[in-house]
């Protein structure tokens, strides 16, 4: 090697590794938005599951770059009236939750919040119509390679990496198979129990009374009680931009499929026929017993093929979150480190069913006429004396924590 070429290694900068290059670009915002494709597919038995889909959304009005995409499976019982609502209201009660004027990184912090606000407002607002449906709710947005998931009852979104590794992204707030919900249902004066039967044998599933629902949260179930609570588990992640698959559906999937069956059986495929695939599938494993309703999204890299390749290695690998474990905020955490290509950045996770605790206690004053905003339905009320502790709250949404804590009955409806 002559002396010039060694001079010239010398004098070149150091290599850095792909992962490195790609947080860095991520942080300053330099990578391409993905690309999101999605599917759906369903079959009815009682006619009860509805979905929402709305691709391109805007932050700001009649700007693309402030684009983002929400999906969400509302799986309606005892009739349909709340399925409908949730799918009308929901989104609009949810946006209304966030400040006015915030950038993308302001509007992603305060999404979990929103999501908590809008799930209590549409429940308070459906309750009022005086109708005795409930519905459970899976609602997915995503900006850019973030996703945000909330949820309540036991429809289910599942996350599928290009590593073939696959995540819950969902808590099924089953009675069954959750201990700390039924610690808290009957904490709050509801009975969990099973069907009894003549000669006093118990059959099916643990369900809470009165009314005998299976799940301890949904939107609606008025007749039910206050112990069934619409405060959803939320959950947000970042994905590598290597992308990733999304597949949301109703408990028709997954009483039939496992987290890892219905990912590893449309695999390769494009979203649409994957969707349809996957209820293919429930349906041969279980007959058509429930309504039946799949939407697949696959959050795709800029400039890739549109349908995610089958990884090399397939992994049998589920991150699920184990029913019992107590979810902490975590705003006030360090965020995690941009890991390497493939892999999921948490940012956020909560599941408290106490309002107190998701919402926290930032009173926004109006200089001007001396009130206050509602945390939940965002309306204005004159502070009192009882605006001491929690989050500040009109007296209409006040009476609705009290309820759903045990300390009253809700007065509201």
């Amino acid at each position: 090697m002559s002396e010039k070429e060694t001079m010239k290694m010398k004098t070149m900068p150091p290599l850095v590794p792909l992962g490195t290059l790609i947080g860095r670009e991520l942080r300053h915002g330099n990578v391409e938005k993905p690309t999101i494709n999605y599917g759906q597919a369903a079959l009815a038995k009682k006619g009860e599951d509805y979905f929402l889909i709305k691709p391109d959304f805007l932050r700001v009005p009649e700007d693309p770059s402030t684009s983002f995409s929400v999906f969400a499976i509302f799986d309606g019982h005892n009739g349909i009236s709340a399925a409908i609502f949730a799918k009308e209201n929901l989104l609009n009660n949810i946006l209304s939750a966030i400040p006015q004027g915030c950038d993308r990184e302001e509007w992603l912090q305060a999404l979990p919040r929103a999501l908590v606000a809008g799930f209590v407002k549409t429940d308070i607002e459906f309750q009022q119509k005086g109708e005795t449906s409930g519905t459970t709710v899976t609602f997915v947005v995503i900006d850019g390679w973030t996703i945000t998931v909330a949820s309540v009852g036991d429809s289910r979104c599942i996350l599928d990496t290009q590593t073939g590794v696959v995540s819950l992204l969902t808590v099924d707030h089953r009675l069954e198979e959750n201990v700390e919900e039924r610690e808290r249902v009957t904490a709050s004066g509801g009975e969990v129990g099973r069907l009894n039967i003549f000669g006093g044998n118990e059959v099916g599933p643990l369900r809470c009374w009165p009314g005998g629902l299976c799940l301890s949260r949904s939107i609606g179930d008025t007749d039910v009680g206050e112990f069934i609570v619409p405060i959803p588990h939320v959950k947000q992640v970042k994905l590598s931009n290597c992308g990733g698959r999304l597949i949301i559906a109703s408990d028709g999937i997954w009483d039939a499929l496992s987290s890892d069956m219905a990912a590893q059986c449309c695999r390769g495929l494009p979203a649409e026929l994957a969707a349809k695939l996957v209820v293919k599938e429930a349906l041969r494993s279980r007959g058509l017993k429930d309504d039946t309703t799949c939407v697949v999204v696959d959050i795709i890299p800029y400039g890739y093929p549109a349908i995610p390749q089958t990884p090399k290695k397939k992994q049998n690998l589920l991150t699920s979150l184990i029913p019992g474990k107590r979810f902490h905020n975590s705003l006030n955490k360090e965020p995690n480190k941009l890991s390497a290509v493939g892999t999921v950045e948490e940012l956020f996770e909560e599941g408290s069913a106490m309002l107190a605790e998701r919402l926290g206690k930032d009173l926004a004053l109006n200089s001007n006429s001396g009130t206050f905003r509602c945390a939940v339905c965002q309306g204005n009320e004159a502070p009192n004396d009882e605006l001491s502790a929690g989050p500040m709250l009109c007296s209409k949404c006040s009476r609705k924590k009290d309820a759903m804590e045990g300390k009253r009955a809700n007065l509201g409806h």
